[in-house]
């Protein structure tokens, strides 16, 4: 199995702060205290830090958690990874983003460790800040009126000929779920109640219907369905955001219960000449193949 880097785009920090945090919980801060903005900010006062609850005390499992970096304000910053081959494809092993920053350690070069982080099950988000004080989540509202109605399964055909709908594509040119996107919300239910009832007239049963608001997290995830490391970007607060989705295969056999059973990998600072990157190291192999508990915090 090969390592390579790969180019994953740019994210904008217009705060001059950068977060990496756990996707599932971006929306959630502020409901255990300070915005995230101002955790970041304190953190970064120190030249950056791991930011979790409780905040005096240990990690608490199943939870908040990011770190915060300064960065360059006036210019986009590169992202970048180095994959690997992992059970059903290429996964993020290295994360790396060039902070446009001069090195702040010693003249060694010594890396400078943040904390670690959990691989979270609904992806990770890099972005600005303050701009992700304003994200919108898992469970949340959407953010335009507009939602996705997306159904597969046994029947997917037979509904496909009488509701129509589009080919979702997906990581390397497979067909996805048949769906219509960008429906007002009130024409996103109607038409999954119609599927319901075309279901139940069958009586058919084997079909599986979601509707998707479009919240930020949706609409990033959108964004990476077709991306070999489910890597998607959009725009929010005019600053770029990312996030990395995770394959449901290599996270079940490597990254399973995530802090609960120390599944956790270092961020660090690291000296690239004059430049500083953030870098986040997630090894290859598990180190303990013992067959974990499933996480409470799951994805919709």
């Amino acid at each position: 199995m090969s390592e390579t880097f790969v180019d994953l785009g740019v994210v904008t920090t217009p705060s001059g702060v950068l977060v990496l945090g756990m996707a599932g919980w971006i929306d959630q801060w502020p409901e255990h205290g300070d915005p995230l903005s101002v955790r970041a900010k304190a953190a970064v006062k120190q030249g950056g830090g791991h930011l979790h609850e409780p905040a005096d005390g240990p990690s608490q499992e199943w939870f908040c958690e990011a770190v915060a970096v300064p960065a360059a304000a006036d210019r986009p910053l590169q992202v970048r990874a180095m994959t690997w081959d992992s059970y059903d494809g290429p996964v993020v092993t290295v994360l790396e983003v060039d902070l446009h920053l001069p090195w702040p350690g010693g003249p060694d070069g010594e890396p400078v460790l943040l904390g670690d982080l959990p691989v979270d099950r609904c992806g990770m988000v890099l972005g600005d800040a303050l701009a992700l004080d304003s994200f919108v989540g898992l469970s949340g509202e959407s953010i335009d009126g507009l939602a996705d109605v997306t159904y597969w399964g046994k029947y997917e055909d037979d509904a496909h000929a009488c509701f129509g709908g589009d080919s979702m594509s997906q990581v390397g040119g497979r067909r996805g779920p048949y769906g219509r996107l960008d429906l007002p919300l009130h024409e996103a239910l109607a038409l999954a109640d119609q599927l319901r009832d075309w279901l139940a007239k069958g009586p058919r049963t084997g079909l599986v219907i979601s509707v998707d608001a479009h919240t930020h997290f949706h609409l990033l995830e959108r964004a990476g369905e077709s991306h070999p490391l489910l890597t998607g970007q959009i725009e929010l607060e005019r600053s770029q955001i990312m996030h990395l989705g995770w394959d449901p295969g290599d996270h079940s056999m490597r990254h399973h219960g995530e802090r609960a059973w120390d599944q956790v990998y270092p961020v660090t600072l690291e000296q690239a000449g004059t430049t500083t990157l953030l870098r986040w190291t997630i090894p290859t192999e598990a180190e303990d193949p013992e067959e974990t508990a499933k996480p409470p915090h799951a994805c919709a």
